[in-house]
């Protein structure tokens, strides 16, 4: 393997998915003290990821699902989430935390993969030329590189989520702060991929 294009690929990830880190938190924070949450982010995690891969490589060879056009629209996905989340925490607003913790439950694999699609829908179009370029070896490389690399954003995110200070602070606010995230999220991808003319 050419260490250059492992690098490359270290770097184009990192660059294309450090925000991922925070959603992933908010994630752990709110599937906390619950049976399978590790298991449900990282299983929508890899999903929602091999979406994006899988689109990208395609695209590369010449194929495209998804048109370019209709990637903005990826939005609409976490901004639904964030608005049902939304609504559940303004319901709840006077619950005592512990209710909200235990009504929370974990975060459902498929919601995850759904974040994660719709927030790496415009690295779709930064992988595309990349895969192009260099070719079906160095294409593996990167693919290989990104999913290992997947799993220690996953450690990350739970890693941010434990830690005392960050768990505290997410297990009181986090129930706010992942509906506002994910609406922000839905709401930028709608605004800078000019969905609905905007």
């Amino acid at each position: 393997m050419n260490l250059g294009i492992i690098g490359q690929a270290v770097g184009l990830f990192a660059i294309t998915n450090i925000d991922d880190i925070m959603i992933l938190a908010l994630f752990f924070a709110q599937g906390a003290g619950h049976k399978g949450t590790t298991r449900n982010i990282a299983i929508g995690q890899y999903l929602g990821f091999a979406a994006i891969l899988g689109a990208a490589v395609a695209a590369a060879f010449g194929a495209t699902f998804l048109p370019e056009s209709a990637i903005p629209y990826l939005g609409l996905l976490p901004l639904a989430l964030g608005i049902k989340a939304a609504v559940q925490a303004w319901k709840h607003r006077n619950d005592p935390e512990e209710d909200r913790e235990k009504r929370a439950g974990s975060p459902k694999f498929l919601e995850v993969a759904a974040v994660t699609f719709a927030n790496g829908g415009d690295n779709i179009g930064v992988y595309v030329p990349v895969f192009a370029t260099a070719g079906l070896g160095g294409m593996s490389v990167y693919v290989i590189v990104f999913l290992i690399l997947l799993a220690v954003w996953i450690a990350a995110g739970r890693f941010f989520a434990t830690r005392p200070v960050i768990a505290k602070a997410l297990s009181r606010w986090g129930h706010i702060l992942l509906p506002i995230v994910l609406i922000g999220i839905g709401a930028l991808i709608l605004i800078e991929g000019g969905a609905f003319g905007l």
